[in-house]
This record gives C-alpha cells, sequence and structure tokens, in this order.
C-alpha cells in the first residue's frame, strides 16, 4: 500500500487502488481543502473562496485560488449599486442620480443612497418647482413677470421649460403692434421729425405707429394744417396799422415775410411809408 509511505503530504488524502507489489505509482492524492487530484504525485489544491458565498447576494471574485492565498476574494454590489471591497462583503450605495432620471436643465439630489432606499431622489427645476421619484413639470409662464409693461397684453404659448423667450407683447391701443421677447413699441411721436415749419406748434393726437400723418402744424396766427406744414399766410393790414386816410398793402402774406407792408395816403397817393403809418405833411 504506497499510501502508507503518506506520499500526498498532511493536507491530503492518498487512496491506493491496487495495491499489489507489481502495481506502483498508481496512487491517488486528494485535496482535502480546496479541489484538486493527481495520480502518483501530491496534487496541486485549489480553493475558490467564492464558493462559501462570502459576499452573501454580491458579486464574488477570487482572482488567486492557490491555497496559500486567502482573503483575497472581491465582493462587488450589484448594478445599478456600486461598492467594492475585499475579503468581506461591500458596502453598497445606490446614487439613483447617475442614471440621469430628471429632465433636461433639472438638478437631481438623492438624500439616501443606499440600496434599499429608492425612488427618493428630487429633481428640481430652475423656477424652484420639484418632484420627488421622476422629473418635475417645470412649466414657466414667462408672463408672470410682466416683461411687456403697462398698456401691453403678455401671452406664452408655451410654457413648457423647454421653450423660452417665445412670449409676445401686444399693444392695447393697436393689437396690430405685437413683439416677441420684449416689449412692443406702440407709440410713435411724428412730432419728433420736425414736419412742420419754422414757428409752428405741431401735435400728434395718436401715437400709434399705425395711426401716420394724423399729426397737426399750428401757426402763430391759428392757420392749421394736418399731416404736413400750415401755410402760415399773414397779412399784416389785417391788424389795421396804418390807421384812418391810409391803405394798407402787404405785398408778401407769407408767414417768413414780415414788416413789408405799405402804408399810402389816401388824399396823397404819392406819400408811402413802409412797416408803419405814412407822415402826411401839412402846408400853409
Amino acid at each position: 500500500d504506497e499510501c502508507a509511505a503518506s506520499p500526498c503530504g498532511a493536507s491530503q488524502s492518498c487512496t491506493d487502488p491496487d495495491t499489489r507489489t507489481t502495481s506502483t505509482g498508481d496512487f491517488v492524492c486528494s485535496c482535502t481543502t480546496g479541489k484538486g487530484t493527481a495520480t502518483g504525485q501530491p496534487a496541486m489544491c485549489m480553493l475558490d473562496e467564492c464558493l462559501t458565498s462570502p459576499c452573501g447576494k454580491q458579486d464574488c471574485t477570487d482572482p488567486n485560488t492557490d491555497l496559500t492565498s486567502t482573503n483575497d476574494y472581491t465582493c462587488s454590489c450589484k448594478a445599478p449599486a456600486t461598492g467594492m471591497n475585499t475579503g468581506a462583503p461591500a458596502t453598497c450605495t445606490l446614487d439613483e442620480c447617475a442614471a440621469v432620471p430628471c429632465g433636461t436643465g433639472q438638478v437631481c439630489s438623492d438624500p439616501d443612497t443606499s440600496p434599499t432606499s429608492i425612488y427618493d431622489f428630487s429633481c428640481t427645476c430652475s423656477n424652484g418647482v420639484s418632484s420627488t421619484g421622476g422629473p418635475a413639470k417645470c412649466d414657466i409662464d414667462e408672463c408672470l413677470a410682466n416683461p411687456c409693461g403697462a398698456g401691453q397684453t403678455c401671452n406664452d404659448p408655451d410654457t413648457r421649460y423647454t421653450s423660452q423667450h417665445d412670449y409676445t407683447c401686444t399693444c392695447d391701443a393697436d393689437t396690430t403692434i405685437v413683439q416677441t421677447d420684449g416689449p412692443a413699441i406702440c407709440t410713435y411721436d411724428e412730432c419728433s421729425l420736425n414736419l412742420c415749419g419754422t414757428g409752428q406748434t405741431c401735435n400728434d393726437p395718436n401715437k400709434s405707429t399705425r395711426s401716420l400723418k394724423d399729426f397737426t402744424c399750428t401757426c402763430t396766427n391759428g392757420v392749421t394744417a394736418t399731416g404736413g406744414s400750415a401755410t402760415c399766410d399773414l397779412d399784416e393790414c389785417a391788424a389795421s396799422p396804418c390807421g384812418a386816410g391810409q391803405t394798407c398793402n402787404d405785398p408778401n402774406p407769407k408767414f417768413t415775410s414780415q414788416n413789408d407792408y405799405v402804408c399810402t395816403c389816401d388824399t396823397d397817393s404819392s406819400i408811402i411809408q413802409v412797416d408803419g403809418p405814412a407822415f402826411v405833411r401839412q402846408t400853409d
């Protein structure tokens, strides 16, 4: 019996299937710890530490199964949890935000990353609207900030977070004037263009951009024109500057031509005075 000489060593069992003297070198060595057998020599014993499930429900990997290498197995958490440890179970964490569960432009926060705590993450919109366990409804009515101002009506046709700067401002006084993403220009003072002549007063009663050429120009003598400069004729003789017994003539009654009227004596038409009454000379 070749096993009597303990050829396998202390940590292995020996079996000799044929003890006849004519049968030698046929003994079998089997590992008592780990796995492995060999015939005619000690076995190479291998011990996969993961066989005893030291990691529990976690994934186990033993990179070196030699008997001399122990406690070098690795425990890894199952996805989507993360975590790894050598020689003992890992501490697993599950950051649900890693899967980007919130919508575009939302901030994700997971207050408890333990694997047993799920759907407790929160999604927060830039406008403060938040939701737990799923994307928030980040509706934003841009008109709430009153971007159009007084005298205008604001309308936001699409209040989704992904649709911004599409609100419109419409002038209350003229609904045909519409501006997108900003206040509309609802007034247009034509008098700012100096369309009236010198010395005339301009007035634009309706300053809508859709109401043009309704401005008026008024002369100092009361003459008025709409949509353009007035013809401010000024007959200086109307004020009777010559007095009794004299005839007044204004050769150029235009507004730009003044103090050019002529006074002529009725009794002597040869006596003429410009810009004032004529002097009648008395004789003895």
